[in-house]
């Protein structure tokens, strides 16, 4: 059995008190950390934001998200919704588009809050602003659908989408999150519009790119899905990559918040997606296989680790990762539980119980376990009665070229320059959000 491991920095622990107990909030969690964090600030790669004035990227989405999803719960709760509608227009500054990277799919999630705003407004009579929304939603998903890089022919999993230009021919853990679960949400909503056969089409398109990372990426022995695949791995930008073996292509490790992106992607689709598509049962499958590979590695204070496979007895190797003759990645930290990653397979085991696609007695106890690591491992109530959430990773990567210190090996996970430990970080903070809604939902 695992040991119980707990990091906290000095600033971190200042000020600050464990939450033991559920019962010890008058107010929902998902409220106070709406309102004491995300209508107030953040940080986003050691950036501090406040989210009317973020600027257009997936971390103040995924803030948004939850925010307006927690509004869609507590109605009552209007300056909610008065917040992500003022981050949306702040973005599209009157227009109807936002600035979009080549083939960069982090650059599309945050446009999920578009479908919520465009039917928000209509039914208020507010058709200006819907239509604004609506051309938004349009123009992310036509981009993602028609113009976004794409693995060629010529190489095994033709027709995946690239994470990035900059990183030809490789698709990440990441990317499902961010680009086919915004695509999933347009279909669902419009996808009618465009006639059935390209309904049929577009879905067939949104669960190859599931079917593709699942394929490449999923260890059936370790029951863990690397962080990331390249279908060219002699490519100078894949020098991460395995060159050969069973794996070939794949990352090295399993990262926590890359299995957090693609568990909650998978679970978020599937809601969406039509029961009678031939692809539904396979995404369904694939789902319980990361639902149960996931509750394997669960830690007995019920979070996980930065890195899945290991325990806090992991540790950097002091020696660092060696590269056209440089030396990265140079420390001995110890693997730490992590509160991103957490947070977000807590809010994919609650939410797909809730479904129905993952069964309740077999993953509702490994889900409660989660919520309460939340509470005990990383969230304290500070002395002005704020939320912090503690210990998330503030960033990770693969590459590319240009950047040969991010190997993707576990002394990269655990000192690579990107990827400190942070607090209060958007990317804890959402999915936080978003395990509390679930968690209420069942309890209320």
């Amino acid at each position: 059995m695992r040991q119980y491991f707990f990091i906290i920095a000095c600033s971190f622990a200042a000020c600050t008190t464990p939450l033991k107990k559920l019962e010890s909030q008058q107010s929902p969690y998902s409220q106070k950390m709406v309102e004491t964090r995300a209508m107030k600030s953040f940080y986003t790669n050691r950036s501090e934001q406040e989210l009317a004035k973020a600027h257009w990227d997936y971390v103040p989405g995924l803030v948004a998200i939850s925010v307006l999803k927690a509004w869609e719960q507590y109605p009552a709760k209007e300056e909610y919704y008065r917040l992500v509608k003022a981050y949306a227009d702040y973005c599209l500054q009157g227009g109807d588009t936002v600035s979009v990277g080549k083939s960069n799919i982090d650059d599309l999630a945050a446009g999920k809050i578009f479908f919520t705003l465009y039917n928000t407004e209509l039914k208020k009579g507010n058709t200006a602003d819907a239509r604004r929304y609506k051309n938004c939603a349009d123009f992310l998903r036509n981009k993602l659908k028609y113009n976004h890089s794409r693995i060629d022919r010529s190489k095994p999993g033709a027709g995946g989408f690239f994470h990035k230009a900059q990183y030809p021919n490789q698709m990440w853990l990441d990317g499902l999150y961010m680009g086919p679960a915004l695509y999933a949400q347009w279909q669902y909503n419009f996808g009618q519009e465009k006639g059935i056969e390209d309904n049929r089409q577009s879905w067939d398109d949104i669960a190859l790119q599931f079917k593709t990372i699942h394929q490449y990426t999923y260890d059936s022995q370790k029951q863990l899905n690397y962080h990331a695949w390249s279908a060219d791995p002699a490519d100078e930008n894949s020098f991460w990559a395995k060159k050969g073996g069973p794996f070939k292509g794949t990352s090295p490790e399993f990262w926590g918040r890359g299995m957090g992106w693609y568990f909650a992607a998978l679970v978020d689709v599937i809601e969406l997606m039509p029961k009678d598509h031939p692809d539904y049962k396979i995404l369904t499958g694939n789902l319980n296989q990361v639902a149960a590979g996931l509750a394997r590695y669960q830690d007995n204070s019920g979070s996980w680790y930065q890195l899945l496979q290991y325990d806090s007895s992991k540790k950097a190797d002091g020696k660092g990762d060696e590269i056209a003759g440089e030396v990265h990645n140079k420390c001995d930290k110890s693997n730490y539980l992590e509160s991103s990653a957490s947070s977000m397979f807590t809010y994919a085991y609650l939410k797909g119980i809730r479904l129905g696609v993952l069964n309740e007695k077999t993953f509702l106890p490994v889900a409660e376990k989660a919520y309460r690591g939340l509470l005990n491992n990383f969230i304290r109530e500070e002395q002005n009665g704020q939320l912090s959430i503690i210990q998330s990773c503030a960033s990770a990567g693969l590459g590319p070229a240009k950047d040969r210190s991010r190997t993707g090996t576990v002394n990269y996970y655990l000192c690579g320059k990107d990827v400190t430990v942070t607090q209060n970080e958007g990317k804890a903070i959402g999915p936080f959000i978003l395990a509390s809604l679930e968690y209420e939902r069942r309890t209320k």
